[in-house]
């Protein structure tokens, strides 16, 4: 510590790039700062710093890692202490450019795997970012001893210090309440479960904070059930949705969207107080939706979409200019392929022509002149021979109510079962459309995506860099991805950043399939932790979350320099 502050006292007044002597470790009372990286500029990104705290200082818990969903509950939980501290942190620091600022990856509603807070039995890490202050661009050495005198050390005892074993161990409650209901839901073959009592709607389109005064969810009857839980003696009660083909209906603002837009982030968990704690979803669902524009590259979407005109095959499909229907089944067949067991849709994305051929249009265009199958002739295909459910938005076409297991009408965010009822209005008023079913779903191709993929060079340094939740520049090329609508957290974007460089810096694409690369990614991840496809491994490892595989496929799928053979 003195030999910080020594330091800071000769460095005052000198050119701002003399703060890089400070790399290194410095002993305090109460834990070891590492100062890892420093900028080389008042103006540049801020300085990246770690604060780790020893066993002899701090209690690390046994019980904090009986299992891998209680570690990460546990480094939530400090890491959302850590920014509340840094929230009420008023250590007034002058200076230009980015002086004093301290920057932390503080999580959102989701509770996610991430590299901000680390726990492991010997000790606590804890990442910041720090402004090193300045004067212009010389080094204000006063102002930079108030920050690792007063500002820091006052961050880390109102956070890491403070936080109780009470509110440790309410979160480790949480997720092992969470992750019995996931393992109820496994045995039963269910694909989603929603709690009576959660509240679904959030607070605004750019807000994902519970709605106040929002009706809280209750089950339909025929859909309850009851599970025991650890932590608590009385079962918790709510929905169950089963494996197949089930129908969410109602009128317009009744609820349909907001039901579906909760199930797809129930493949995370939430944090107390979310409203959706215990919304959870089949891990392998995937958010399905039209997406005019993007590129698809080589990808088999035969089984939807054949005969095209000048007989282009469909079968290793490729376009930088995907329609709305083709960019649709583009999405589903590359979900399928990487490993989806249910699939959600809602039509307000999704392209008519896709979703549905009517009667009346059939007879105009008959089946030899249309190359589109729709998804109501493939469902129970998907359904029965390659066991995927389906979860679908629905309120303009009754004719799905032939292909429904369920079918679920919102009414006033009220979900009611209409299942008989929907099945009587068939029969009163049987299909008229011809159903258009092949024998077989067909074929789902696995590709290989080829090492000059990645072409991550601008000028003379490789760099692949995120920008905000939905875009990465890698190189010269962009890659957005705005559609990608269960990627929850830019520290996610910034991680499947990490992973593109990885991959290219250890020239892994081209020696197996998309989905084996995806599985090895995660098996990376589980062994060696999010820091391992970093440069930084043993240092500050950024603001980094655990994207899905589904995800990072959904990056890969989207590379305008994308180049995929089939083996």
């Amino acid at each position: 510590m003195k030999k910080l502050f020594q330091q800071l006292k000769q460095l005052d007044n000198k050119g701002y790039k003399a703060y890089k002597s400070l790399q290194g470790q410095y002993h305090f009372h109460n834990y070891i700062l590492y100062i890892d990286y420093v900028q080389g500029d008042p103006f540049a990104s801020p300085s990246k710093i770690r604060v780790v705290i020893p066993k002899e200082k701090r209690v690390i818990r046994s019980e904090w890692f009986d299992t891998k969903q209680r570690k990460v509950a546990v480094e939530d939980a400090i890491a959302r202490a850590v920014g509340k501290a840094i929230y009420k942190e008023h250590t007034f620091i002058k200076g230009s450019g980015k002086s004093g600022q301290i920057l932390f990856d503080t999580p959102g509603q989701e509770v996610l795997e991430r590299s901000a807070v680390q726990i492991n039995r010997e000790a606590i890490t804890v990442c910041i970012s720090v402004g090193l202050p300045a004067n212009g661009r010389r080094i204000n050495g006063r102002e930079a001893e108030k920050l690792f005198s007063k500002a820091i050390p006052t961050i880390i005892k109102e956070s890491v210090f403070s936080i109780s074993d009470q509110e440790i161990s309410e979160a480790m409650k949480l997720t092992d309440q969470q992750e019995a209901i996931r393992m109820e839901m496994k045995n039963n073959h269910w694909i989603a479960f929603i709690a009576n009592g959660s509240i679904l709607p959030r607070e605004s389109g750019i807000s994902n904070r519970p709605l106040k005064n929002a009706v809280a969810f209750q089950s339909p009857a025929e859909d309850e059930v009851s599970i025991s839980i650890p932590h608590q003696s009385e079962p918790i009660k709510g929905m169950a949705i089963r494996k197949g083909i089930t129908l969410i209906v109602g009128g317009g603002y009744h609820g349909k969207s907001t039901f579906l837009q909760a199930i797809e982030r129930g493949v995370y968990s939430h944090k107390k107080g979310d409203g959706r704690e215990f919304v959870l979803t089949d891990p392998d669902a995937v958010k399905i939706r039209a997406e005019d524009g993007r590129q698809i590259s080589g990808v088999n979407i035969s089984p939807f979409i054949t005969n095209l005109p000048r007989g282009k095959t469909t079968s290793f499909f490729s376009t930088e200019n995907a329609s709305g229907s083709t960019s649709q089944a583009a999405n589903v067949m590359e979900a399928l392929e990487v490993g989806a067991s249910t699939l959600l849709i809602d039509e307000d994305t999704s392209a008519t022509n896709f979703m549905i051929r009517d009667y009346r249009m059939q007879q105009l265009v008959k089946k030899d002149k249309e190359p589109i199958t729709p998804f109501i002739d493939k469902i129970k295909q998907m359904r029965d021979q390659l066991q995927v459910s389906s979860i679908l938005v629905m309120g303009g076409s009754g004719d799905y109510f032939s292909v429904a297991d369920t079918v679920i009408m919102m009414d006033e965010y009220v979900p009611y079962n209409v299942t008989n009822k929907a099945s009587a209005i068939m029969k009163s008023h049987p299909l008229e459309r011809d159903e258009q079913m092949d024998e077989d779903f067909g074929s789902i191709t696995n590709r290989y995506f080829q090492q000059n993929s990645l072409q991550t060079v601008k000028g003379k340094r490789s760099k692949t860099q995120a920008k905000g939740l939905y875009k990465i520049i890698m190189g010269r090329t962009d890659i957005s991805f705005e559609y990608t609508e269960q990627l929850v957290d830019p520290s996610q974007t910034r991680m499947i950043a990490e992973v593109i460089q990885h991959l290219d810096r250890n020239k892994g694409l081209g020696r197996e399939s998309l989905k084996d690369l995806l599985e090895n990614i995660n098996k990376q991840f589980d062994q060696k932790g999010l820091a391992s496809f970093t440069l930084f491994n043993d240092q500050h490892p950024g603001d980094l979350a655990r994207p899905r595989k589904y995800e990072i496929a959904a990056v890969l799928n989207r590379m305008r320099t994308a180049k995929v053979t089939k083996k």
